[in-house]
């Protein structure tokens, strides 16, 4: 899943693209260095990111869908948004996916709505807001705490009638870089909830604090978690970084018996 941030302040690609043929040039080199998906959003979930309004959102990603979709028709867009009236807006001009990083918790029509359009679900762990989630780090024991958040949201999708669901467990939301390790560590255990596990660690401030270097020198870090991630179960890579990511699956392709 290749990332493309169309907001002026995103941690890593904020304000990168400075016109529409720059944008588009993205994401032609995403698609043809392997991304399956492209990953679209408009609403920076980076902590302290603003908070800008729905309208804000929707007039900055539909135009951005539409353009993309007039040029790659055949390319499947995931809306990265926690808005029920953005993702219904997006899917009806072309988008096929929704990646809510709230699972639903931050709009209480995004369920019905993401089972009224029928299409795959994205629901990401996160606790609070992009604005407070670092101040919401406490748990009793990361991983089970996850685990039980997803079989609340689960159930609560399921009786939407959602039908296809993916999970995140949303490295660097509501985590220290310490909880971040752990959950790594631990991922496989999400595989017990019988659903393909997402993981979005790329150029995350968990590989480049702890290196002493930028975002934009985490490249390498990247591969190595994106590595492990694999090996722990994950089967979607959100990256920044398509030709890397899709290096690292097909070389691990290859180490399977």
């Amino acid at each position: 899943m290749g990332i493309l941030n169309v907001t002026p302040d995103s941690f890593y690609d904020g304000g990168m693209y400075k016109n529409t043929s720059e944008l588009l040039s993205q994401v032609y080199i995403m698609l043809k260095e392997g991304a399956t998906f492209i990953d679209v959003g408009a609403y920076s979930s980076r902590p302290n990111a603003e908070d800008i309004s729905e309208n804000t959102e929707l007039k900055r990603i539909l135009p951005i869908i539409e353009l993309i979709l007039k040029e790659f028709p055949e390319a499947l867009l995931s809306i990265d948004t926690f808005r029920s009236k953005i993702a219904k807006n997006c899917i009806e001009v072309g988008a096929s996916i929704i990646n809510d990083i709230s699972g639903g918790k931050l709009d209480k029509n995004m369920l019905q709505t993401v089972a009224n359009l029928q299409v795959p679900y994205i629901m990401m762990h996160m606790k609070g807001t992009p604005q407070n989630m670092q101040s919401q780090t406490g748990y009793d024991n990361l991983v089970k705490d996850i685990l039980f958040y997803f079989s609340e949201r689960i159930a609560a999708a399921r009786a939407y009638g959602i039908v296809d669901i993916i999970i995140d467990p949303g490295f660097g939301f509501a985590k220290t870089t310490a909880h971040n390790y752990e959950l790594l560590r631990q991922l496989e255990i999400l595989k017990t909830l019988n659903l393909p596990i997402l993981a979005g660690l790329s150029r995350k401030s968990m590989i480049y604090k702890p290196l002493k270097i930028s975002a934009k020198e985490a490249l390498n870090g990247t591969s190595v978690l994106n590595t492990i991630a694999l090996q722990k179960g994950a089967s979607i890579l959100r990256v920044h970084d398509v030709k890397e990511a899709v290096e690292c699956i097909t070389l691990l392709e290859l180490f399977k018996p």
